[in-house]
């Protein structure tokens, strides 16, 4: 097994920073899976539990090198601490690179190599050894990216700070937020209690293309599809994920399921809610 990866770019050194930070905030332990086209975050969990799912593909890299554990089995599943790797990466944000190698120290470890500008003409590295697990094949099933359904409706998502204010507002309320969303572009948030109930309205969000066409013949748009998900787990998300998506969706499988997704470039983070 062969791992090498370098990034030079500094958007996508920030973004990697950020992904990171992300995972930390919502798993504890997080299984790295490399591929040969995509490096994939996996933090663990129960079943029924939220998921996240984050992808970082290989044409950001400047360099991405790897063999798996067969010609067959093309794959290696690193499981390790996700505050290792966070803090790890945290301030290579300044650096002129950042550079990720599956090593054998005594023990198998995630190198992580900071390198910062010095001198002129000079670099300074600073060198993480993340000790990791290397996950056996017969538990690669259990790190298998989540199952995406076909979503009854899709809705870009609004301004995700407004949206993390309102979930926050509601938090205080109760326990679980109504999400609702229809083929015009219009998505609602709502709480409610014995006492009170409180609802926020947003509108021409939009819809992605192939939403609406995909849309079953004569249905009518002002449909609105809903889940009713815990709020403190919509909160989470919010509250850890650090990304300025160039695309947000929200996509909802009626009475099932919260599926957000972030992306950025050749970043993607993905986040799943089972209806509660």
């Amino acid at each position: 097994m062969r791992f090498r990866a370098r990034i030079t770019s500094k958007s996508v050194l920030e973004l990697f920073i950020q992904v990171s930070g992300t995972v930390t905030k919502l798993a504890k332990v997080c299984v790295l899976r490399v591929c040969p086209d995509r490096l994939c975050f996996c933090p663990t969990g129960l079943p029924g539990e939220a998921r996240l799912w984050g992808e970082v593909k290989r044409g950001v890299f400047h360099h991405f090198c790897m063999e798996g554990v067969s010609e067959e089995f093309n794959e290696i599943y690193l499981e390790l601490m996700s505050e290792h790797l966070a803090r790890a990466v945290k301030n290579a944000g300044s650096a002129s690179s950042l550079k990720l190698q599956l090593t054998n120290k005594l023990r198998p470890c995630l190198t992580v190599v900071v390198e910062l500008p010095s001198c002129p003409g000079h670099t300074r590295a600073m060198v993480h050894d993340l000790p990791v697990k290397v996950l056996p094949r017969r538990w690669w099933k259990e790190c298998t990216e989540p199952r995406v359904w076909a979503s009854d409706v899709s809705v870009y998502l609004p301004s995700l700070k407004t949206l993390k204010n309102m979930v926050e507002r509601m938090a205080n309320v109760g326990d679980r937020v109504l999400v609702e969303a229809n083929l015009n572009g219009k998505m609602n948030l709502s709480v409610e209690t014995d006492v009170v109930t409180i609802k926020s309205y947003f509108k021409n969000l939009g819809n992605p293309p192939k939403a609406v066409t995909g849309a079953t013949q004569g249905e009518d748009p002002e449909n609105m599809v809903q889940v009713r998900v815990d709020n403190r787990k919509l909160l989470l998300f919010f509250e850890g994920q650090q990304i300025n998506p160039t695309v947000a969706l929200c996509n909802i499988l009626s009475n099932t399921l919260l599926h957000l997704v972030l992306v950025h470039d050749g970043v993607s983070l993905q986040y799943f809610i089972p209806a509660s």
